[in-house]
């Protein structure tokens, strides 16, 4: 009788998290790393005169996925670090073990995943702020 219950929760708890909230994948966390960075690629861009051919993402390594919610939608709070090769025209710059701590969000139709920006992180600090990823 105890193996049979012991079974039966098992299973329930295998199709709960089956069916459950889908979670990001590595390369989208890539790609959410690279959109955040690309700001302050252009930045730098700018005020040191450099042009950057291409950003690389290497050695991703996720040591943290929180689900939260965030405005009623599922929401991940993704942590871990990766090493980043910026290409510029004569060169290459190495930066290992950069860490990132970001926030990607499901959205309601379950096709798209979005960017979170948390509030603090900019002029507004009372709303959270998504962009498009994927």
């Amino acid at each position: 009788m105890v193996k049979l219950v012991l079974t039966m929760i098992l299973l329930v708890l295998l199709t709960a998290c089956s069916f459950g909230t889908p979670s990001p994948n590595k390369h989208l966390v890539k790609k959410a790393i690279a959109y955040s960075l690309q700001e302050t690629q252009q930045q730098l861009s700018q005020k040191l005169n450099l042009d950057f051919s291409e950003l690389e993402i290497n050695h991703l390594s996720i040591k943290q996925r929180k689900l939260m919610t965030v405005e009623h939608l599922p929401a991940f709070r993704m942590r871990g670090t990766y090493d980043l090769n910026l290409k510029l025209p004569k060169r290459s710059i190495e930066q290992p073990q950069k860490i990132f701590d970001i926030y990607l969000q499901l959205q309601k139709e379950g096709k798209s995943w979005r960017l979170l920006l948390p509030p603090g992180s900019n002029e507004d600090t009372s709303i959270w702020h998504s962009y498009l990823v994927e």
